[in-house]
């Protein structure tokens, strides 16, 4: 089975989470210390003030660059589920990756060029169906997670016609 869907990042309860762990905790964490750690100081100001702007540019590059979308396409065969961007984005990704690897290497900063390479590594994922520990089923959301290892998740959005087709597809799979 394959379909391509269009899911809005900035609406879809699965992602919103994924972004708060991955950014809000440690924006968070930062934004408490610089309030602990700087007393009384104008400057808090202006360092809470810097991190809400980064927050603000990445929200607005998201929306010029991805149209606030994630483009992505799924195929599920009889060995796995196979989740990868689609193709305009993914080149999109794919440039934007290599800029961020290049950029690291030259400015000598090789945690974002080691960021880039693992966003690139994650553009297209193949997880097989006996590799997979647990699903979470969310019908209400049309969205299946399927979770292996460490790092091994996929979230199977679905449309609201092919979501029961899919949960069937995927509780035929994961049965023990």
């Amino acid at each position: 089975m394959e379909w391509k869907i269009s899911v809005s990042i900035f609406r879809e309860p699965v992602i919103l989470k994924q972004l708060g762990i991955a950014i809000g905790i440690p924006f968070g964490l930062v934004g408490l210390i610089i309030i602990f750690t700087s007393g009384r100081s104008v400057y808090t100001l202006y360092a809470l003030g810097l991190v809400g702007a980064l927050f603000f540019l990445t929200w607005l590059f998201i929306m010029v660059v991805y149209g606030g979308k994630y483009e992505v396409e799924f195929v599920l065969d009889d060995k796995g589920a196979l989740c990868r961007t689609q193709g305009r984005q993914g080149k999109k990704n794919q440039f934007i990756n290599a800029l961020t690897v290049a950029l690291g290497l030259l400015s000598g900063k090789p945690a974002a060029a080691g960021a880039g390479m693992l966003a690139q590594a994650r553009q297209s994922q193949y997880l097989k169906w006996d590799h997979i520990t647990r699903v979470e089923y969310m019908p209400r959301q049309q969205t299946i997670l399927l979770r292996g290892g460490w790092t091994e998740n996929v979230a199977l959005f679905c449309t609201r016609e092919n979501y029961p087709l899919v949960e069937q597809i995927v509780m035929m799979n994961t049965e023990t």
